[in-house]
């Protein structure tokens, strides 16, 4: 047998850094698969669903920067990628799908499990080619890999599984892959229109989301030379809430503190490294935006400037041209306002705890991240997970907290942690799933079982999808069909080969966490918590004030808000006194 377009593949992922894929093995795949078999040097991670295929290669790039593939064979096997990949295109994970065809005499024939994946895969991708003739390998395996990386997206190859079994007509080569590694520097002109903006107005008040990865400090000091007030998205969270004294929260449909206020307020908004999805929730006036592709700016807020750089070359260049603000009356107050908004609900999470049954949701996020390590990786499901991980999970620059926030698909969680512990197998990962995206992939728990992945499910078992009774609640219609009652998926997950126990009583929360987390292979914490435990934004209109008063009959409208509580009042002591 000679070599053959699926080995000249697998040697070019090799090459690439690949270190496996993620799928699900059979028919117009299997000369991939047979190939992997044969090269020894990449694994195959068996999963049971592609979606979750996907999703874990979205953790895997996302949170290494490098390539990572997944797979699917033809028909539902690769239409099953679909979610993943749309995650991992809106997220910005370097992820390289091969979405495996049916016969090639058979294309356009209504064949059996016949799709057209190069057009189903378009929308979700930022290169989607089909390989017809095995003389377009190399090149077009390099270019889709060089087009992942270097624009943080999905690439797509379809391949038909007779193709993948041809003979490889042209030498393989190698050739090195280019990440992204230059920076985006402003023009001189926009840096001094940004300086004379922000020198111009009394009041600053900065927004930042994962775009400041990497411009910390510089936004830090930025804050500091202006008197500003910084808030940020929840993707921006793990990059700059801790040790911040102008921290203010963060802003959007899971927002918490004085962040609504303090960018409405400010005669002038800076926003840095954040494509911000909610445009109800900026103020549509005084803004100025620095992002790095020139395509997001001004596309969710009218903007008096839009600078395209990144962030620390741009700030790099700002920070000498700028004055020094004395006045930090405005800061002050926002760091008041937002001190007061914490204090006024950081006792729905610390107050009688141990009487509230069903257990409360906040409890377990706030033991959790007591409990959780240092460096700890945490996936969160959407929905009411993304509030509790928002309100309770504490960044420290080491931790990662990741989620399908750009997308929002509800079973990602558990995928995610997957892909995130075969990326850090040293590392401590914990997936927070709430039991209606938990339920929807309930076979990665198999998969997690089969790897002895030492991962640790926190399962937010409330029998509701309580995000969706929350939005029918704020539009003023009654719940429906969003309470299906809780499952024992502790059992579940022992029957799958996990270590798992259910709790019910909150004084039993931080054993049965320690217990789950000091485990050495898979295991999960099935928590029993309060359906009617909900939250509401910041800001909301008087139309979904009534909306929810029609609806609502008990609920918690605010939950705790951890430590964030520590850092207000520690930042309200620096506030020098009159």
């Amino acid at each position: 047998m000679g070599r053959t377009v699926a080995d000249q593949m697998i040697e070019l992922m090799h090459q690439a850094g690949v270190e496996r894929i993620y799928g699900l093995v059979g028919d117009s795949l299997n000369p991939i698969a047979d190939a992997i078999r044969r090269d020894g040097r990449i694994r195959w991670v068996h999963v049971h669903n592609e979606e979750a295929a996907a999703l874990a290669a979205a953790a895997e790039a996302q949170l290494t920067g490098r390539l990572a593939v997944c797979a699917g064979s033809c028909g539902p096997g690769n239409t099953h990628l679909i979610q993943g990949l749309m995650d991992a295109h809106r997220t910005g994970a370097p992820v390289l799908a091969i979405a495996s065809h049916i016969p090639s005499v058979q294309i356009g024939t209504g064949y059996f499990q016949e799709t057209h994946p190069e057009r189903l895969f378009t929308e979700c991708s930022a290169y989607c080619e089909l390989i017809s003739r095995p003389e377009q390998m190399p090149r077009m395996q390099r270019i889709a890999m060089q087009t992942a990386l270097a624009e943080s997206d999905v690439a797509v190859l379809v391949l038909p599984g007779d193709v993948s079994a041809l003979d490889a007509p042209n030498d393989t080569g190698t050739s090195h892959l280019s990440p992204p590694t230059g920076v985006v520097a402003p023009s001189e002109e926009q840096v001094a229109e940004l300086a004379r903006l922000v020198d111009a107005a009394d009041t600053v008040t900065l927004f930042v989301g994962a775009g400041i990865e990497h411009a910390r400090e510089q936004v830090l000091a930025l804050a500091d030379r202006v008197k500003a007030p910084i808030g940020h998205s929840l993707r921006g969270k793990e990059w700059i809430q801790y040790d911040n004294a102008h921290d203010v929260g963060m802003s959007g449909l899971l927002g918490y503190g004085a962040c609504y206020e303090a960018t409405h307020e400010a005669d002038l908004l800076v926003l840095i490294g954040t494509d911000f999805p909610y445009d109800s929730f900026l103020p549509q006036a005084r803004t100025v935006q620095i992002d790095t592709d020139p395509a997001h700016l001004g596309r969710r807020t009218l903007l008096e400037l839009g600078v395209h750089g990144d962030a620390a070359s741009t700030l790099d260049a700002l920070l000498p041209r700028i004055a020094e603000k004395t006045d930090r009356s405005f800061l002050d107050r926002m760091l008041r306002r937002h001190a007061e908004a914490l204090e006024k609900v950081v006792g729905a999470y610390t107050r009688k705890v141990s009487d509230l049954r069903p257990v409360h949701p906040e409890h377990v996020a706030a033991v959790l991240d007591e409990e959780m390590a240092d460096d700890a990786v945490a996936t969160v499901d959407t929905g009411m997970c993304n509030v509790w991980a928002a309100r309770y999970l504490s960044p420290n620059g080491r931790r990662r907290i990741i989620g399908s926030y750009r997308h929002g698909t509800m079973a990602g969680a558990l995928p995610h942690a997957i892909g995130a512990q075969f990326a850090y197998p040293d590392r401590q990962v914990v997936s927070l799933s709430g039991d209606g995206g938990l339920t929807m992939l309930l076979g990665e728990l198999l998969t997690a079982a089969e790897h002895d992945l030492p991962l640790t499910v926190v399962a937010f078992n409330n029998g509701s999808l309580g995000m969706i009774r929350l939005e029918m609640m704020v539009a003023g219609y009654p719940s429906f069909q969003t309470d299906h009652g809780p499952a024992d998926l502790a059992g579940i997950a022992r029957a799958a080969g996990l270590y798992a126990e259910a709790v019910d009583d909150p004084s039993d929360v931080r054993a049965a966490l320690r217990r789950a987390l000091d485990h050495r292979g898979p295991a999960l914490v099935d928590v029993r918590t309060d359906p009617n435990a909900l939250s509401i934004p910041p800001h909301i209109t008087a139309a979904q004030v009534r909306g929810f008063a029609l609806a609502a009959t008990r609920t918690v409208l605010d939950g705790g808000v951890g430590k964030m509580v520590e850092l207000a009042r520690s930042n309200l002591r620096s506030i020098p006194r009159p």
